[in-house]
């Protein structure tokens, strides 16, 4: 058989490219710097494009300057119901997944200082407000799959097989395929469950015994990002309001990956039924951020916004674990190996622990406020993305400038505008919102743009309030199931299909509100 040169050169794994730091990768760093603030039923209801509006909890965790609009002390608590649904197509074929989900987006109070009378008329400070509580930034909850046929042709650039990547590994490394010291690395996992085989001291996978393949992958995610805001502001002369927001934030993702390969030919006689590689990931940590704000409104009728928040730092640890299960029919047998063909391999959990700094963000706003009939808002967000990287210990050193650099080649700064729109009759309010999240990748063939479209009413009295909102957002994004370095000898020109994800996520949420 002919089969590719593996001799030299780089490869990643389905998710990972070392046992050690082998979660931490460029797309963690987008995922866990790319945010949608989930908070309030009236902030979701108008895009969240409060940051020149104030007077809601959630502008804590977008313009802190919105505390000083307080001039009551206020609770607020919102739960809310997601379904996350993704249609993802690959190599021609089409698979729905979903997911539903019940969390509580916001949960806060804010207990503000306001001088009485004559003191209010001398007083420069009009209102002191303090705040604390949480706020929902990233929801992570979310099932897709895909797959479709792909032919197996070692010398079609326009074929491949997940397997391949174990082969890679095992030419690149081949001390590895019987140490027990590497029993988390693809050159282990791969030969000894018998997925690869060996001619002329080379390694390839078995699937290049069958002509055909059917590929799947799943994907299982859950958790999010919660922000506990301790925010301190005020509003001076009724003109300035400054704001300043410690952001303490709670990380949680966990990610099952499986990723599947048959024999799409049914011959009982090639060494060749199926494999499947499963992969569990359990991220947790804190972060620690800081936002600064002011809203300056020139006259009564129009509010000045702008906020800056720092790169958050995060402590994050990792617990992985690998298996690899395979049935290569009588491969064994005619080995000399015997027993059942079905064989698992199992690695050891790998625990790591490293930081991450996510991209600093600017945002300005600016609204216009028409007395007691309501308002528009717009604000214009600016994230650089491609500023976001990881810290490892020791010997990883080299591995972290390597993924930081694939950060800076990968993405780019990005563009997001958000716009809302509050009419009101007497106590009853209705609310619209639009939101575009620009993509953050360099290379426009992987556009991850976003559009949110919202909707909400809200009733409200002097002491108590209830808002109701629905938000869907959309977007598109493109994956592949595993992936081929083309700086690998024999792989320059070789084409890895790529999945197409459409995602509709949908939120309702309904606050409840006691001002006091």
């Amino acid at each position: 058989m002919n089969i590719r040169s593996y001799l030299v050169a780089g490869t990643l794994l389905l998710t990972a490219t070392t046992n050690q730091a082998s979660a931490q990768d460029e797309t963690d760093a987008l995922r866990f710097s790319y945010l949608q603030p989930q908070g309030t039923a009236r902030s979701m209801a108008i895009g969240g494009a409060l940051g020149a509006l104030g007077g809601d909890f959630t502008s804590l965790s977008v313009n802190p300057a919105g505390i000083g609009v307080y001039r009551r002390s206020e609770f607020t608590f919102t739960p809310s119901i997601k379904v996350n649904n993704i249609n993802g197509t690959y190599l021609g074929t089409q698979a729905d997944d979903s997911r539903t989900r019940f969390t509580v987006n916001n949960l806060g109070v804010v207990f503000t200082n306001r001088p009485e009378g004559k003191r209010y008329e001398r007083a420069k400070w009009k209102s002191v407000s303090f705040g604390i509580g949480v706020n929902r930034l990233a929801d992570f909850n979310q099932n897709y799959t895909y797959g479709g046929r792909m032919n197996i042709n070692p010398n079609d650039n326009n074929s491949s097989s997940g397997a391949e990547v174990f082969s890679i590994d095992a030419n690149l490394f081949p001390g590895d395929v019987s140490n027990a010291d590497a029993s988390g690395t693809p050159a282990y996992l791969g030969y000894q469950s018998y997925l690869l085989d060996s001619l002329n001291g080379n390694f390839f996978p078995v699937t290049f015994n069958t002509s055909a393949v059917n590929q799947q992958r799943s994907v299982v995610q859950r958790g999010g990002i919660s922000e506990m805001a301790i925010s301190l502001g005020g509003n001076y002369e009724e003109k300035l309001m400054l704001g300043a927001t410690l952001g303490i934030q709670s990380l949680r993702y966990n990610r099952e990956i499986t990723y599947q390969e048959s024999d799409a030919t049914n011959n009982a006689n090639n060494y060749f039924d199926n494999f499947s590689y499963r992969e569990t990931l359990d991220i947790r940590g804190s972060g620690l951020n800081l936002k600064l704000g002011m809203i300056y409104k020139p006259i009564d009728a129009i509010r000045i916004g702008a906020a800056i928040h720092t790169p958050t730092l995060y402590n994050l640890k990792d617990e992985l674990n690998k298996s690899l299960t395979t049935n290569t029919e009588n491969f064994k047998n005619e080995l000399g190996v015997g027993g059942s063909s079905v064989t698992r391999v199992d690695a050891p959990l790998n625990v790591y622990e490293y930081t991450l700094v996510t991209p600093w963000r600017a945002v300005l706003s600016a609204a216009g406020v028409f007395g007691k009939y309501g308002f528009i808002s717009v604000d214009y967000e600016y994230v650089d993305y491609a500023s976001a990287r990881f810290t490892f210990e020791g010997a990883d050193r080299s591995l972290q400038n390597d993924i930081n650099q694939s950060i800076r080649n990968t993405y780019t700064g990005a563009s997001n505008l958000r716009l809302g729109l509050e009419g009101r009759i007497d106590q009853i309010a209705l609310r619209v919102g639009f939101g575009y999240y620009g993509s953050p990748y360099k290379n426009a063939n992987f556009n991850a743009d976003r559009i949110d479209i919202s909707a909400g009413i809200g009733f409200r009295t002097d002491n108590w309030f209830i808002d109701l909102a629905f938000i869907n957002s959309q977007s598109e994004v493109r994956e592949q199931p595993y992936t081929l370095n083309p700086q690998t000898a024999g792989y320059a020109n070789v084409i890895v299909p790529t999945a197409t994800l459409k995602n509709s996520f949908n939120n309702a949420a309904l606050t409840f509100g006691v001002r006091f």
